[in-house]
């Protein structure tokens, strides 16, 4: 995967397709994301340059409650390459 605005757009889509929010905020939060008391909301860090932000969302995917029959078919794939290189890691 390019690590580019469009793969950073298409992966934040599916995380939107699940009712997830989220906002690039600064924070003192160590892994460049947290998830606010189970509310749907992502907070990425807002320093994080495109790569950064696509590694956070990389790495918190897995641990969202993703539906996948709700994704389109783009995002469906989006999705499984994600998941791909998230069990990589």
């Amino acid at each position: 995967m390019k690590y580019t605005q469009n793969a950073l757009d298409k992966i934040e889509s599916i995380a939107e397709q699940n009712g997830y929010v989220i906002r690039f905020e600064r924070g003192t939060f160590q892994s460049g994301y947290c998830i606010l008391q189970a509310k749907k909301v992502i907070v990425i860090n807002k320093f994080f340059q495109t790569e950064g932000r696509i590694n956070a969302l990389i790495d918190l995917l897995p641990q969202l409650e993703i539906n996948f029959d709700a994704l389109t078919h783009e995002s469906q794939k989006m999705y499984e390459e994600v998941m791909s290189l998230a069990a990589e890691k």
